[in-house]
């Protein structure tokens, strides 16, 4: 059967194109930099959002219409399988990752939950030996169902600690069985409403116990996947302890963790956090935790996650900037944790959606890389920090002077001259790449 009778196999037929439903700019076979498109952006479809969002907001019922809305349970998972094998292959996308409820509903009970898992993961399983999909990561839902209300690992009652520890048992055993490159941790109810009622370092030691646990079980069975925690300021808790990159780091290294763990970030997580997102992205680069990232946007005008496609080539581009210094993403790959809009509710819209993302990402990782071989900012950079690499400022970075050498050396200087930062010159500067890009591409 399928599931999407009016869509064919989606093609890159360049910038050119009037074709709705093929790539303008991302060609998967394009050498970029020494990798392929295809290679560089690993690019992974959310099962979440792609197949079981309904569109229904605090506002309103579902709108999606979808060929699978008349069926239910586990007639409905096992469709949507089907749907999504369907989907990957039309797309030609090289991953996809999902929550285990997205996959499979959950059961009255925990060993019902655990039965439902292994019929989906089992016909996945066989989808996937003829498939060049691959899964990027799994996680656990540990967030949704009424028994996470005040928190899965960090939540007051021990039951519930319990339970999130089994979910999550579960979750890796899958990851291996599947073959998973990553596994994710995201905080979902991980934080609090008020402190009158939080015992937060009990919270945070809990939250540590959790992810060592993890860690040793995951080398119990043999699972050699990445583990990667998706840091959010807020949402649904109103303070969340994986609030950003910086705030995850200092949690990690208190813990001993940071040799286990890495980032996934999102980009509208970054902004509710006040981050751009290539700030979060260069922090976790500089520290040597860059894992992987959820393609999206938000809308700068709304205060929430919006979960959008990404469409903004200049977020795109510095996105790449980073990736690309940060020598690709390893295990990791970009994943559209994006959802169409309410309104966008036929079928057909997923690829519009998918397609969009793919070349905003496309034209982002060819400038970025431009820039970079022309190294434009690198040398402003340099020249910028030049004070740095002689005299008094080569003793400070190579740790040969003190506050009393320091005083000498202040007490010796005239007037201090200063250089301009030009940030609006190198904004333009970035623009006409952009442009230029965009020029190249339709001649």
């Amino acid at each position: 059967m399928s599931y999407f009778k009016n869509v064919g196999n989606i093609q890159y037929e360049g910038p050119s194109s009037s074709n709705p439903l093929s790539f303008k700019h991302y060609n998967p076979d394009e050498v970029i930099g020494g990798k392929t498109m295809e290679e560089t952006l690993r690019f992974a479809v959310a099962y979440w959002h792609t197949f079981t969002a309904d569109g229904s907001d605090p506002f309103g019922v579902g709108t999606m219409q979808r060929p699978w809305d008349h069926l239910s349970g586990m007639y409905q998972a096992n469709a949507r399988v089907e749907a999504a094998f369907e989907f990957f292959e039309k797309l030609n996308v090289p991953y996809f990752c999902f929550h285990d409820v997205d996959i499979a509903p959950e059961g009255r009970t925990l060993a019902e939950t655990y039965k439902n898992l292994d019929e989906i993961v089992a016909r996945i399983k066989e989808y996937m030996k003829t498939s060049k999909t691959k899964l990027l990561w799994n996680t656990a839902n540990n967030f949704t169902n009424p028994r996470w209300l005040h928190g899965a690992a960090t939540a007051p009652n021990a039951d519930v600690f319990a339970y999130a520890a089994a979910k999550v048992k579960k979750g890796l055993e899958i990851g291996k069985e599947l073959g998973a490159e990553n596994y994710v941790f995201w905080g979902g109810r991980e934080g609090y409403e008020t402190l009158l009622n939080t015992d937060m370092k009990l919270e945070l030691d809990n939250l540590g116990r959790f992810f060592h646990m993890a860690v040793d079980y995951a080398k119990e069975i043999g699972f050699t996947g990445q583990f990667l925690i998706e840091p959010k300021p807020k949402e649904p808790t109103k303070h969340q302890y994986d609030f950003d990159v910086a705030t995850g780091l200092a949690f990690l290294q208190k813990y001993d963790l940071a040799d286990h763990f890495k980032f996934n970030i999102e980009a509208n997580h970054a902004t509710l956090a006040g981050h751009t997102f290539e700030h979060e992205l260069r922090t976790a680069r500089i520290n040597g935790m860059l894992g992987s990232v959820d393609a999206n946007q938000g809308d700068m005008l709304l205060g929430w996650d919006t979960d959008e496609f990404p469409t903004d080539l200049y977020s795109t581009t510095l996105a790449m900037y980073e990736i690309l210094l940060n020598d690709g993403l390893a295990s990791g790959g970009l994943n559209f944790d994006a959802k169409v809009r309410r309104g966008s509710f036929e079928p057909e819209d997923l690829f519009h959606a998918h397609i969009a993302g793919m070349d905003a990402f496309a034209v982002g990782l060819k400038v970025a890389n431009r820039l970079l071989e022309d190294h434009v900012l690198e040398d402003f950079i340099a020249d910028r920090y030049e004070s740095y690499t002689s005299g008094i400022g080569l003793d400070i970075v190579q740790g040969k002077t003190d506050f009393h050498k320091l005083e000498q050396h202040a007490l010796s200087l005239g007037d201090i001259k200063n250089k301009s930062g030009r940030q609006e010159r190198l904004k333009a500067i970035v623009n006409q790449y952009l442009l230029e890009a965009q020029v190249a591409s339709v001649r």
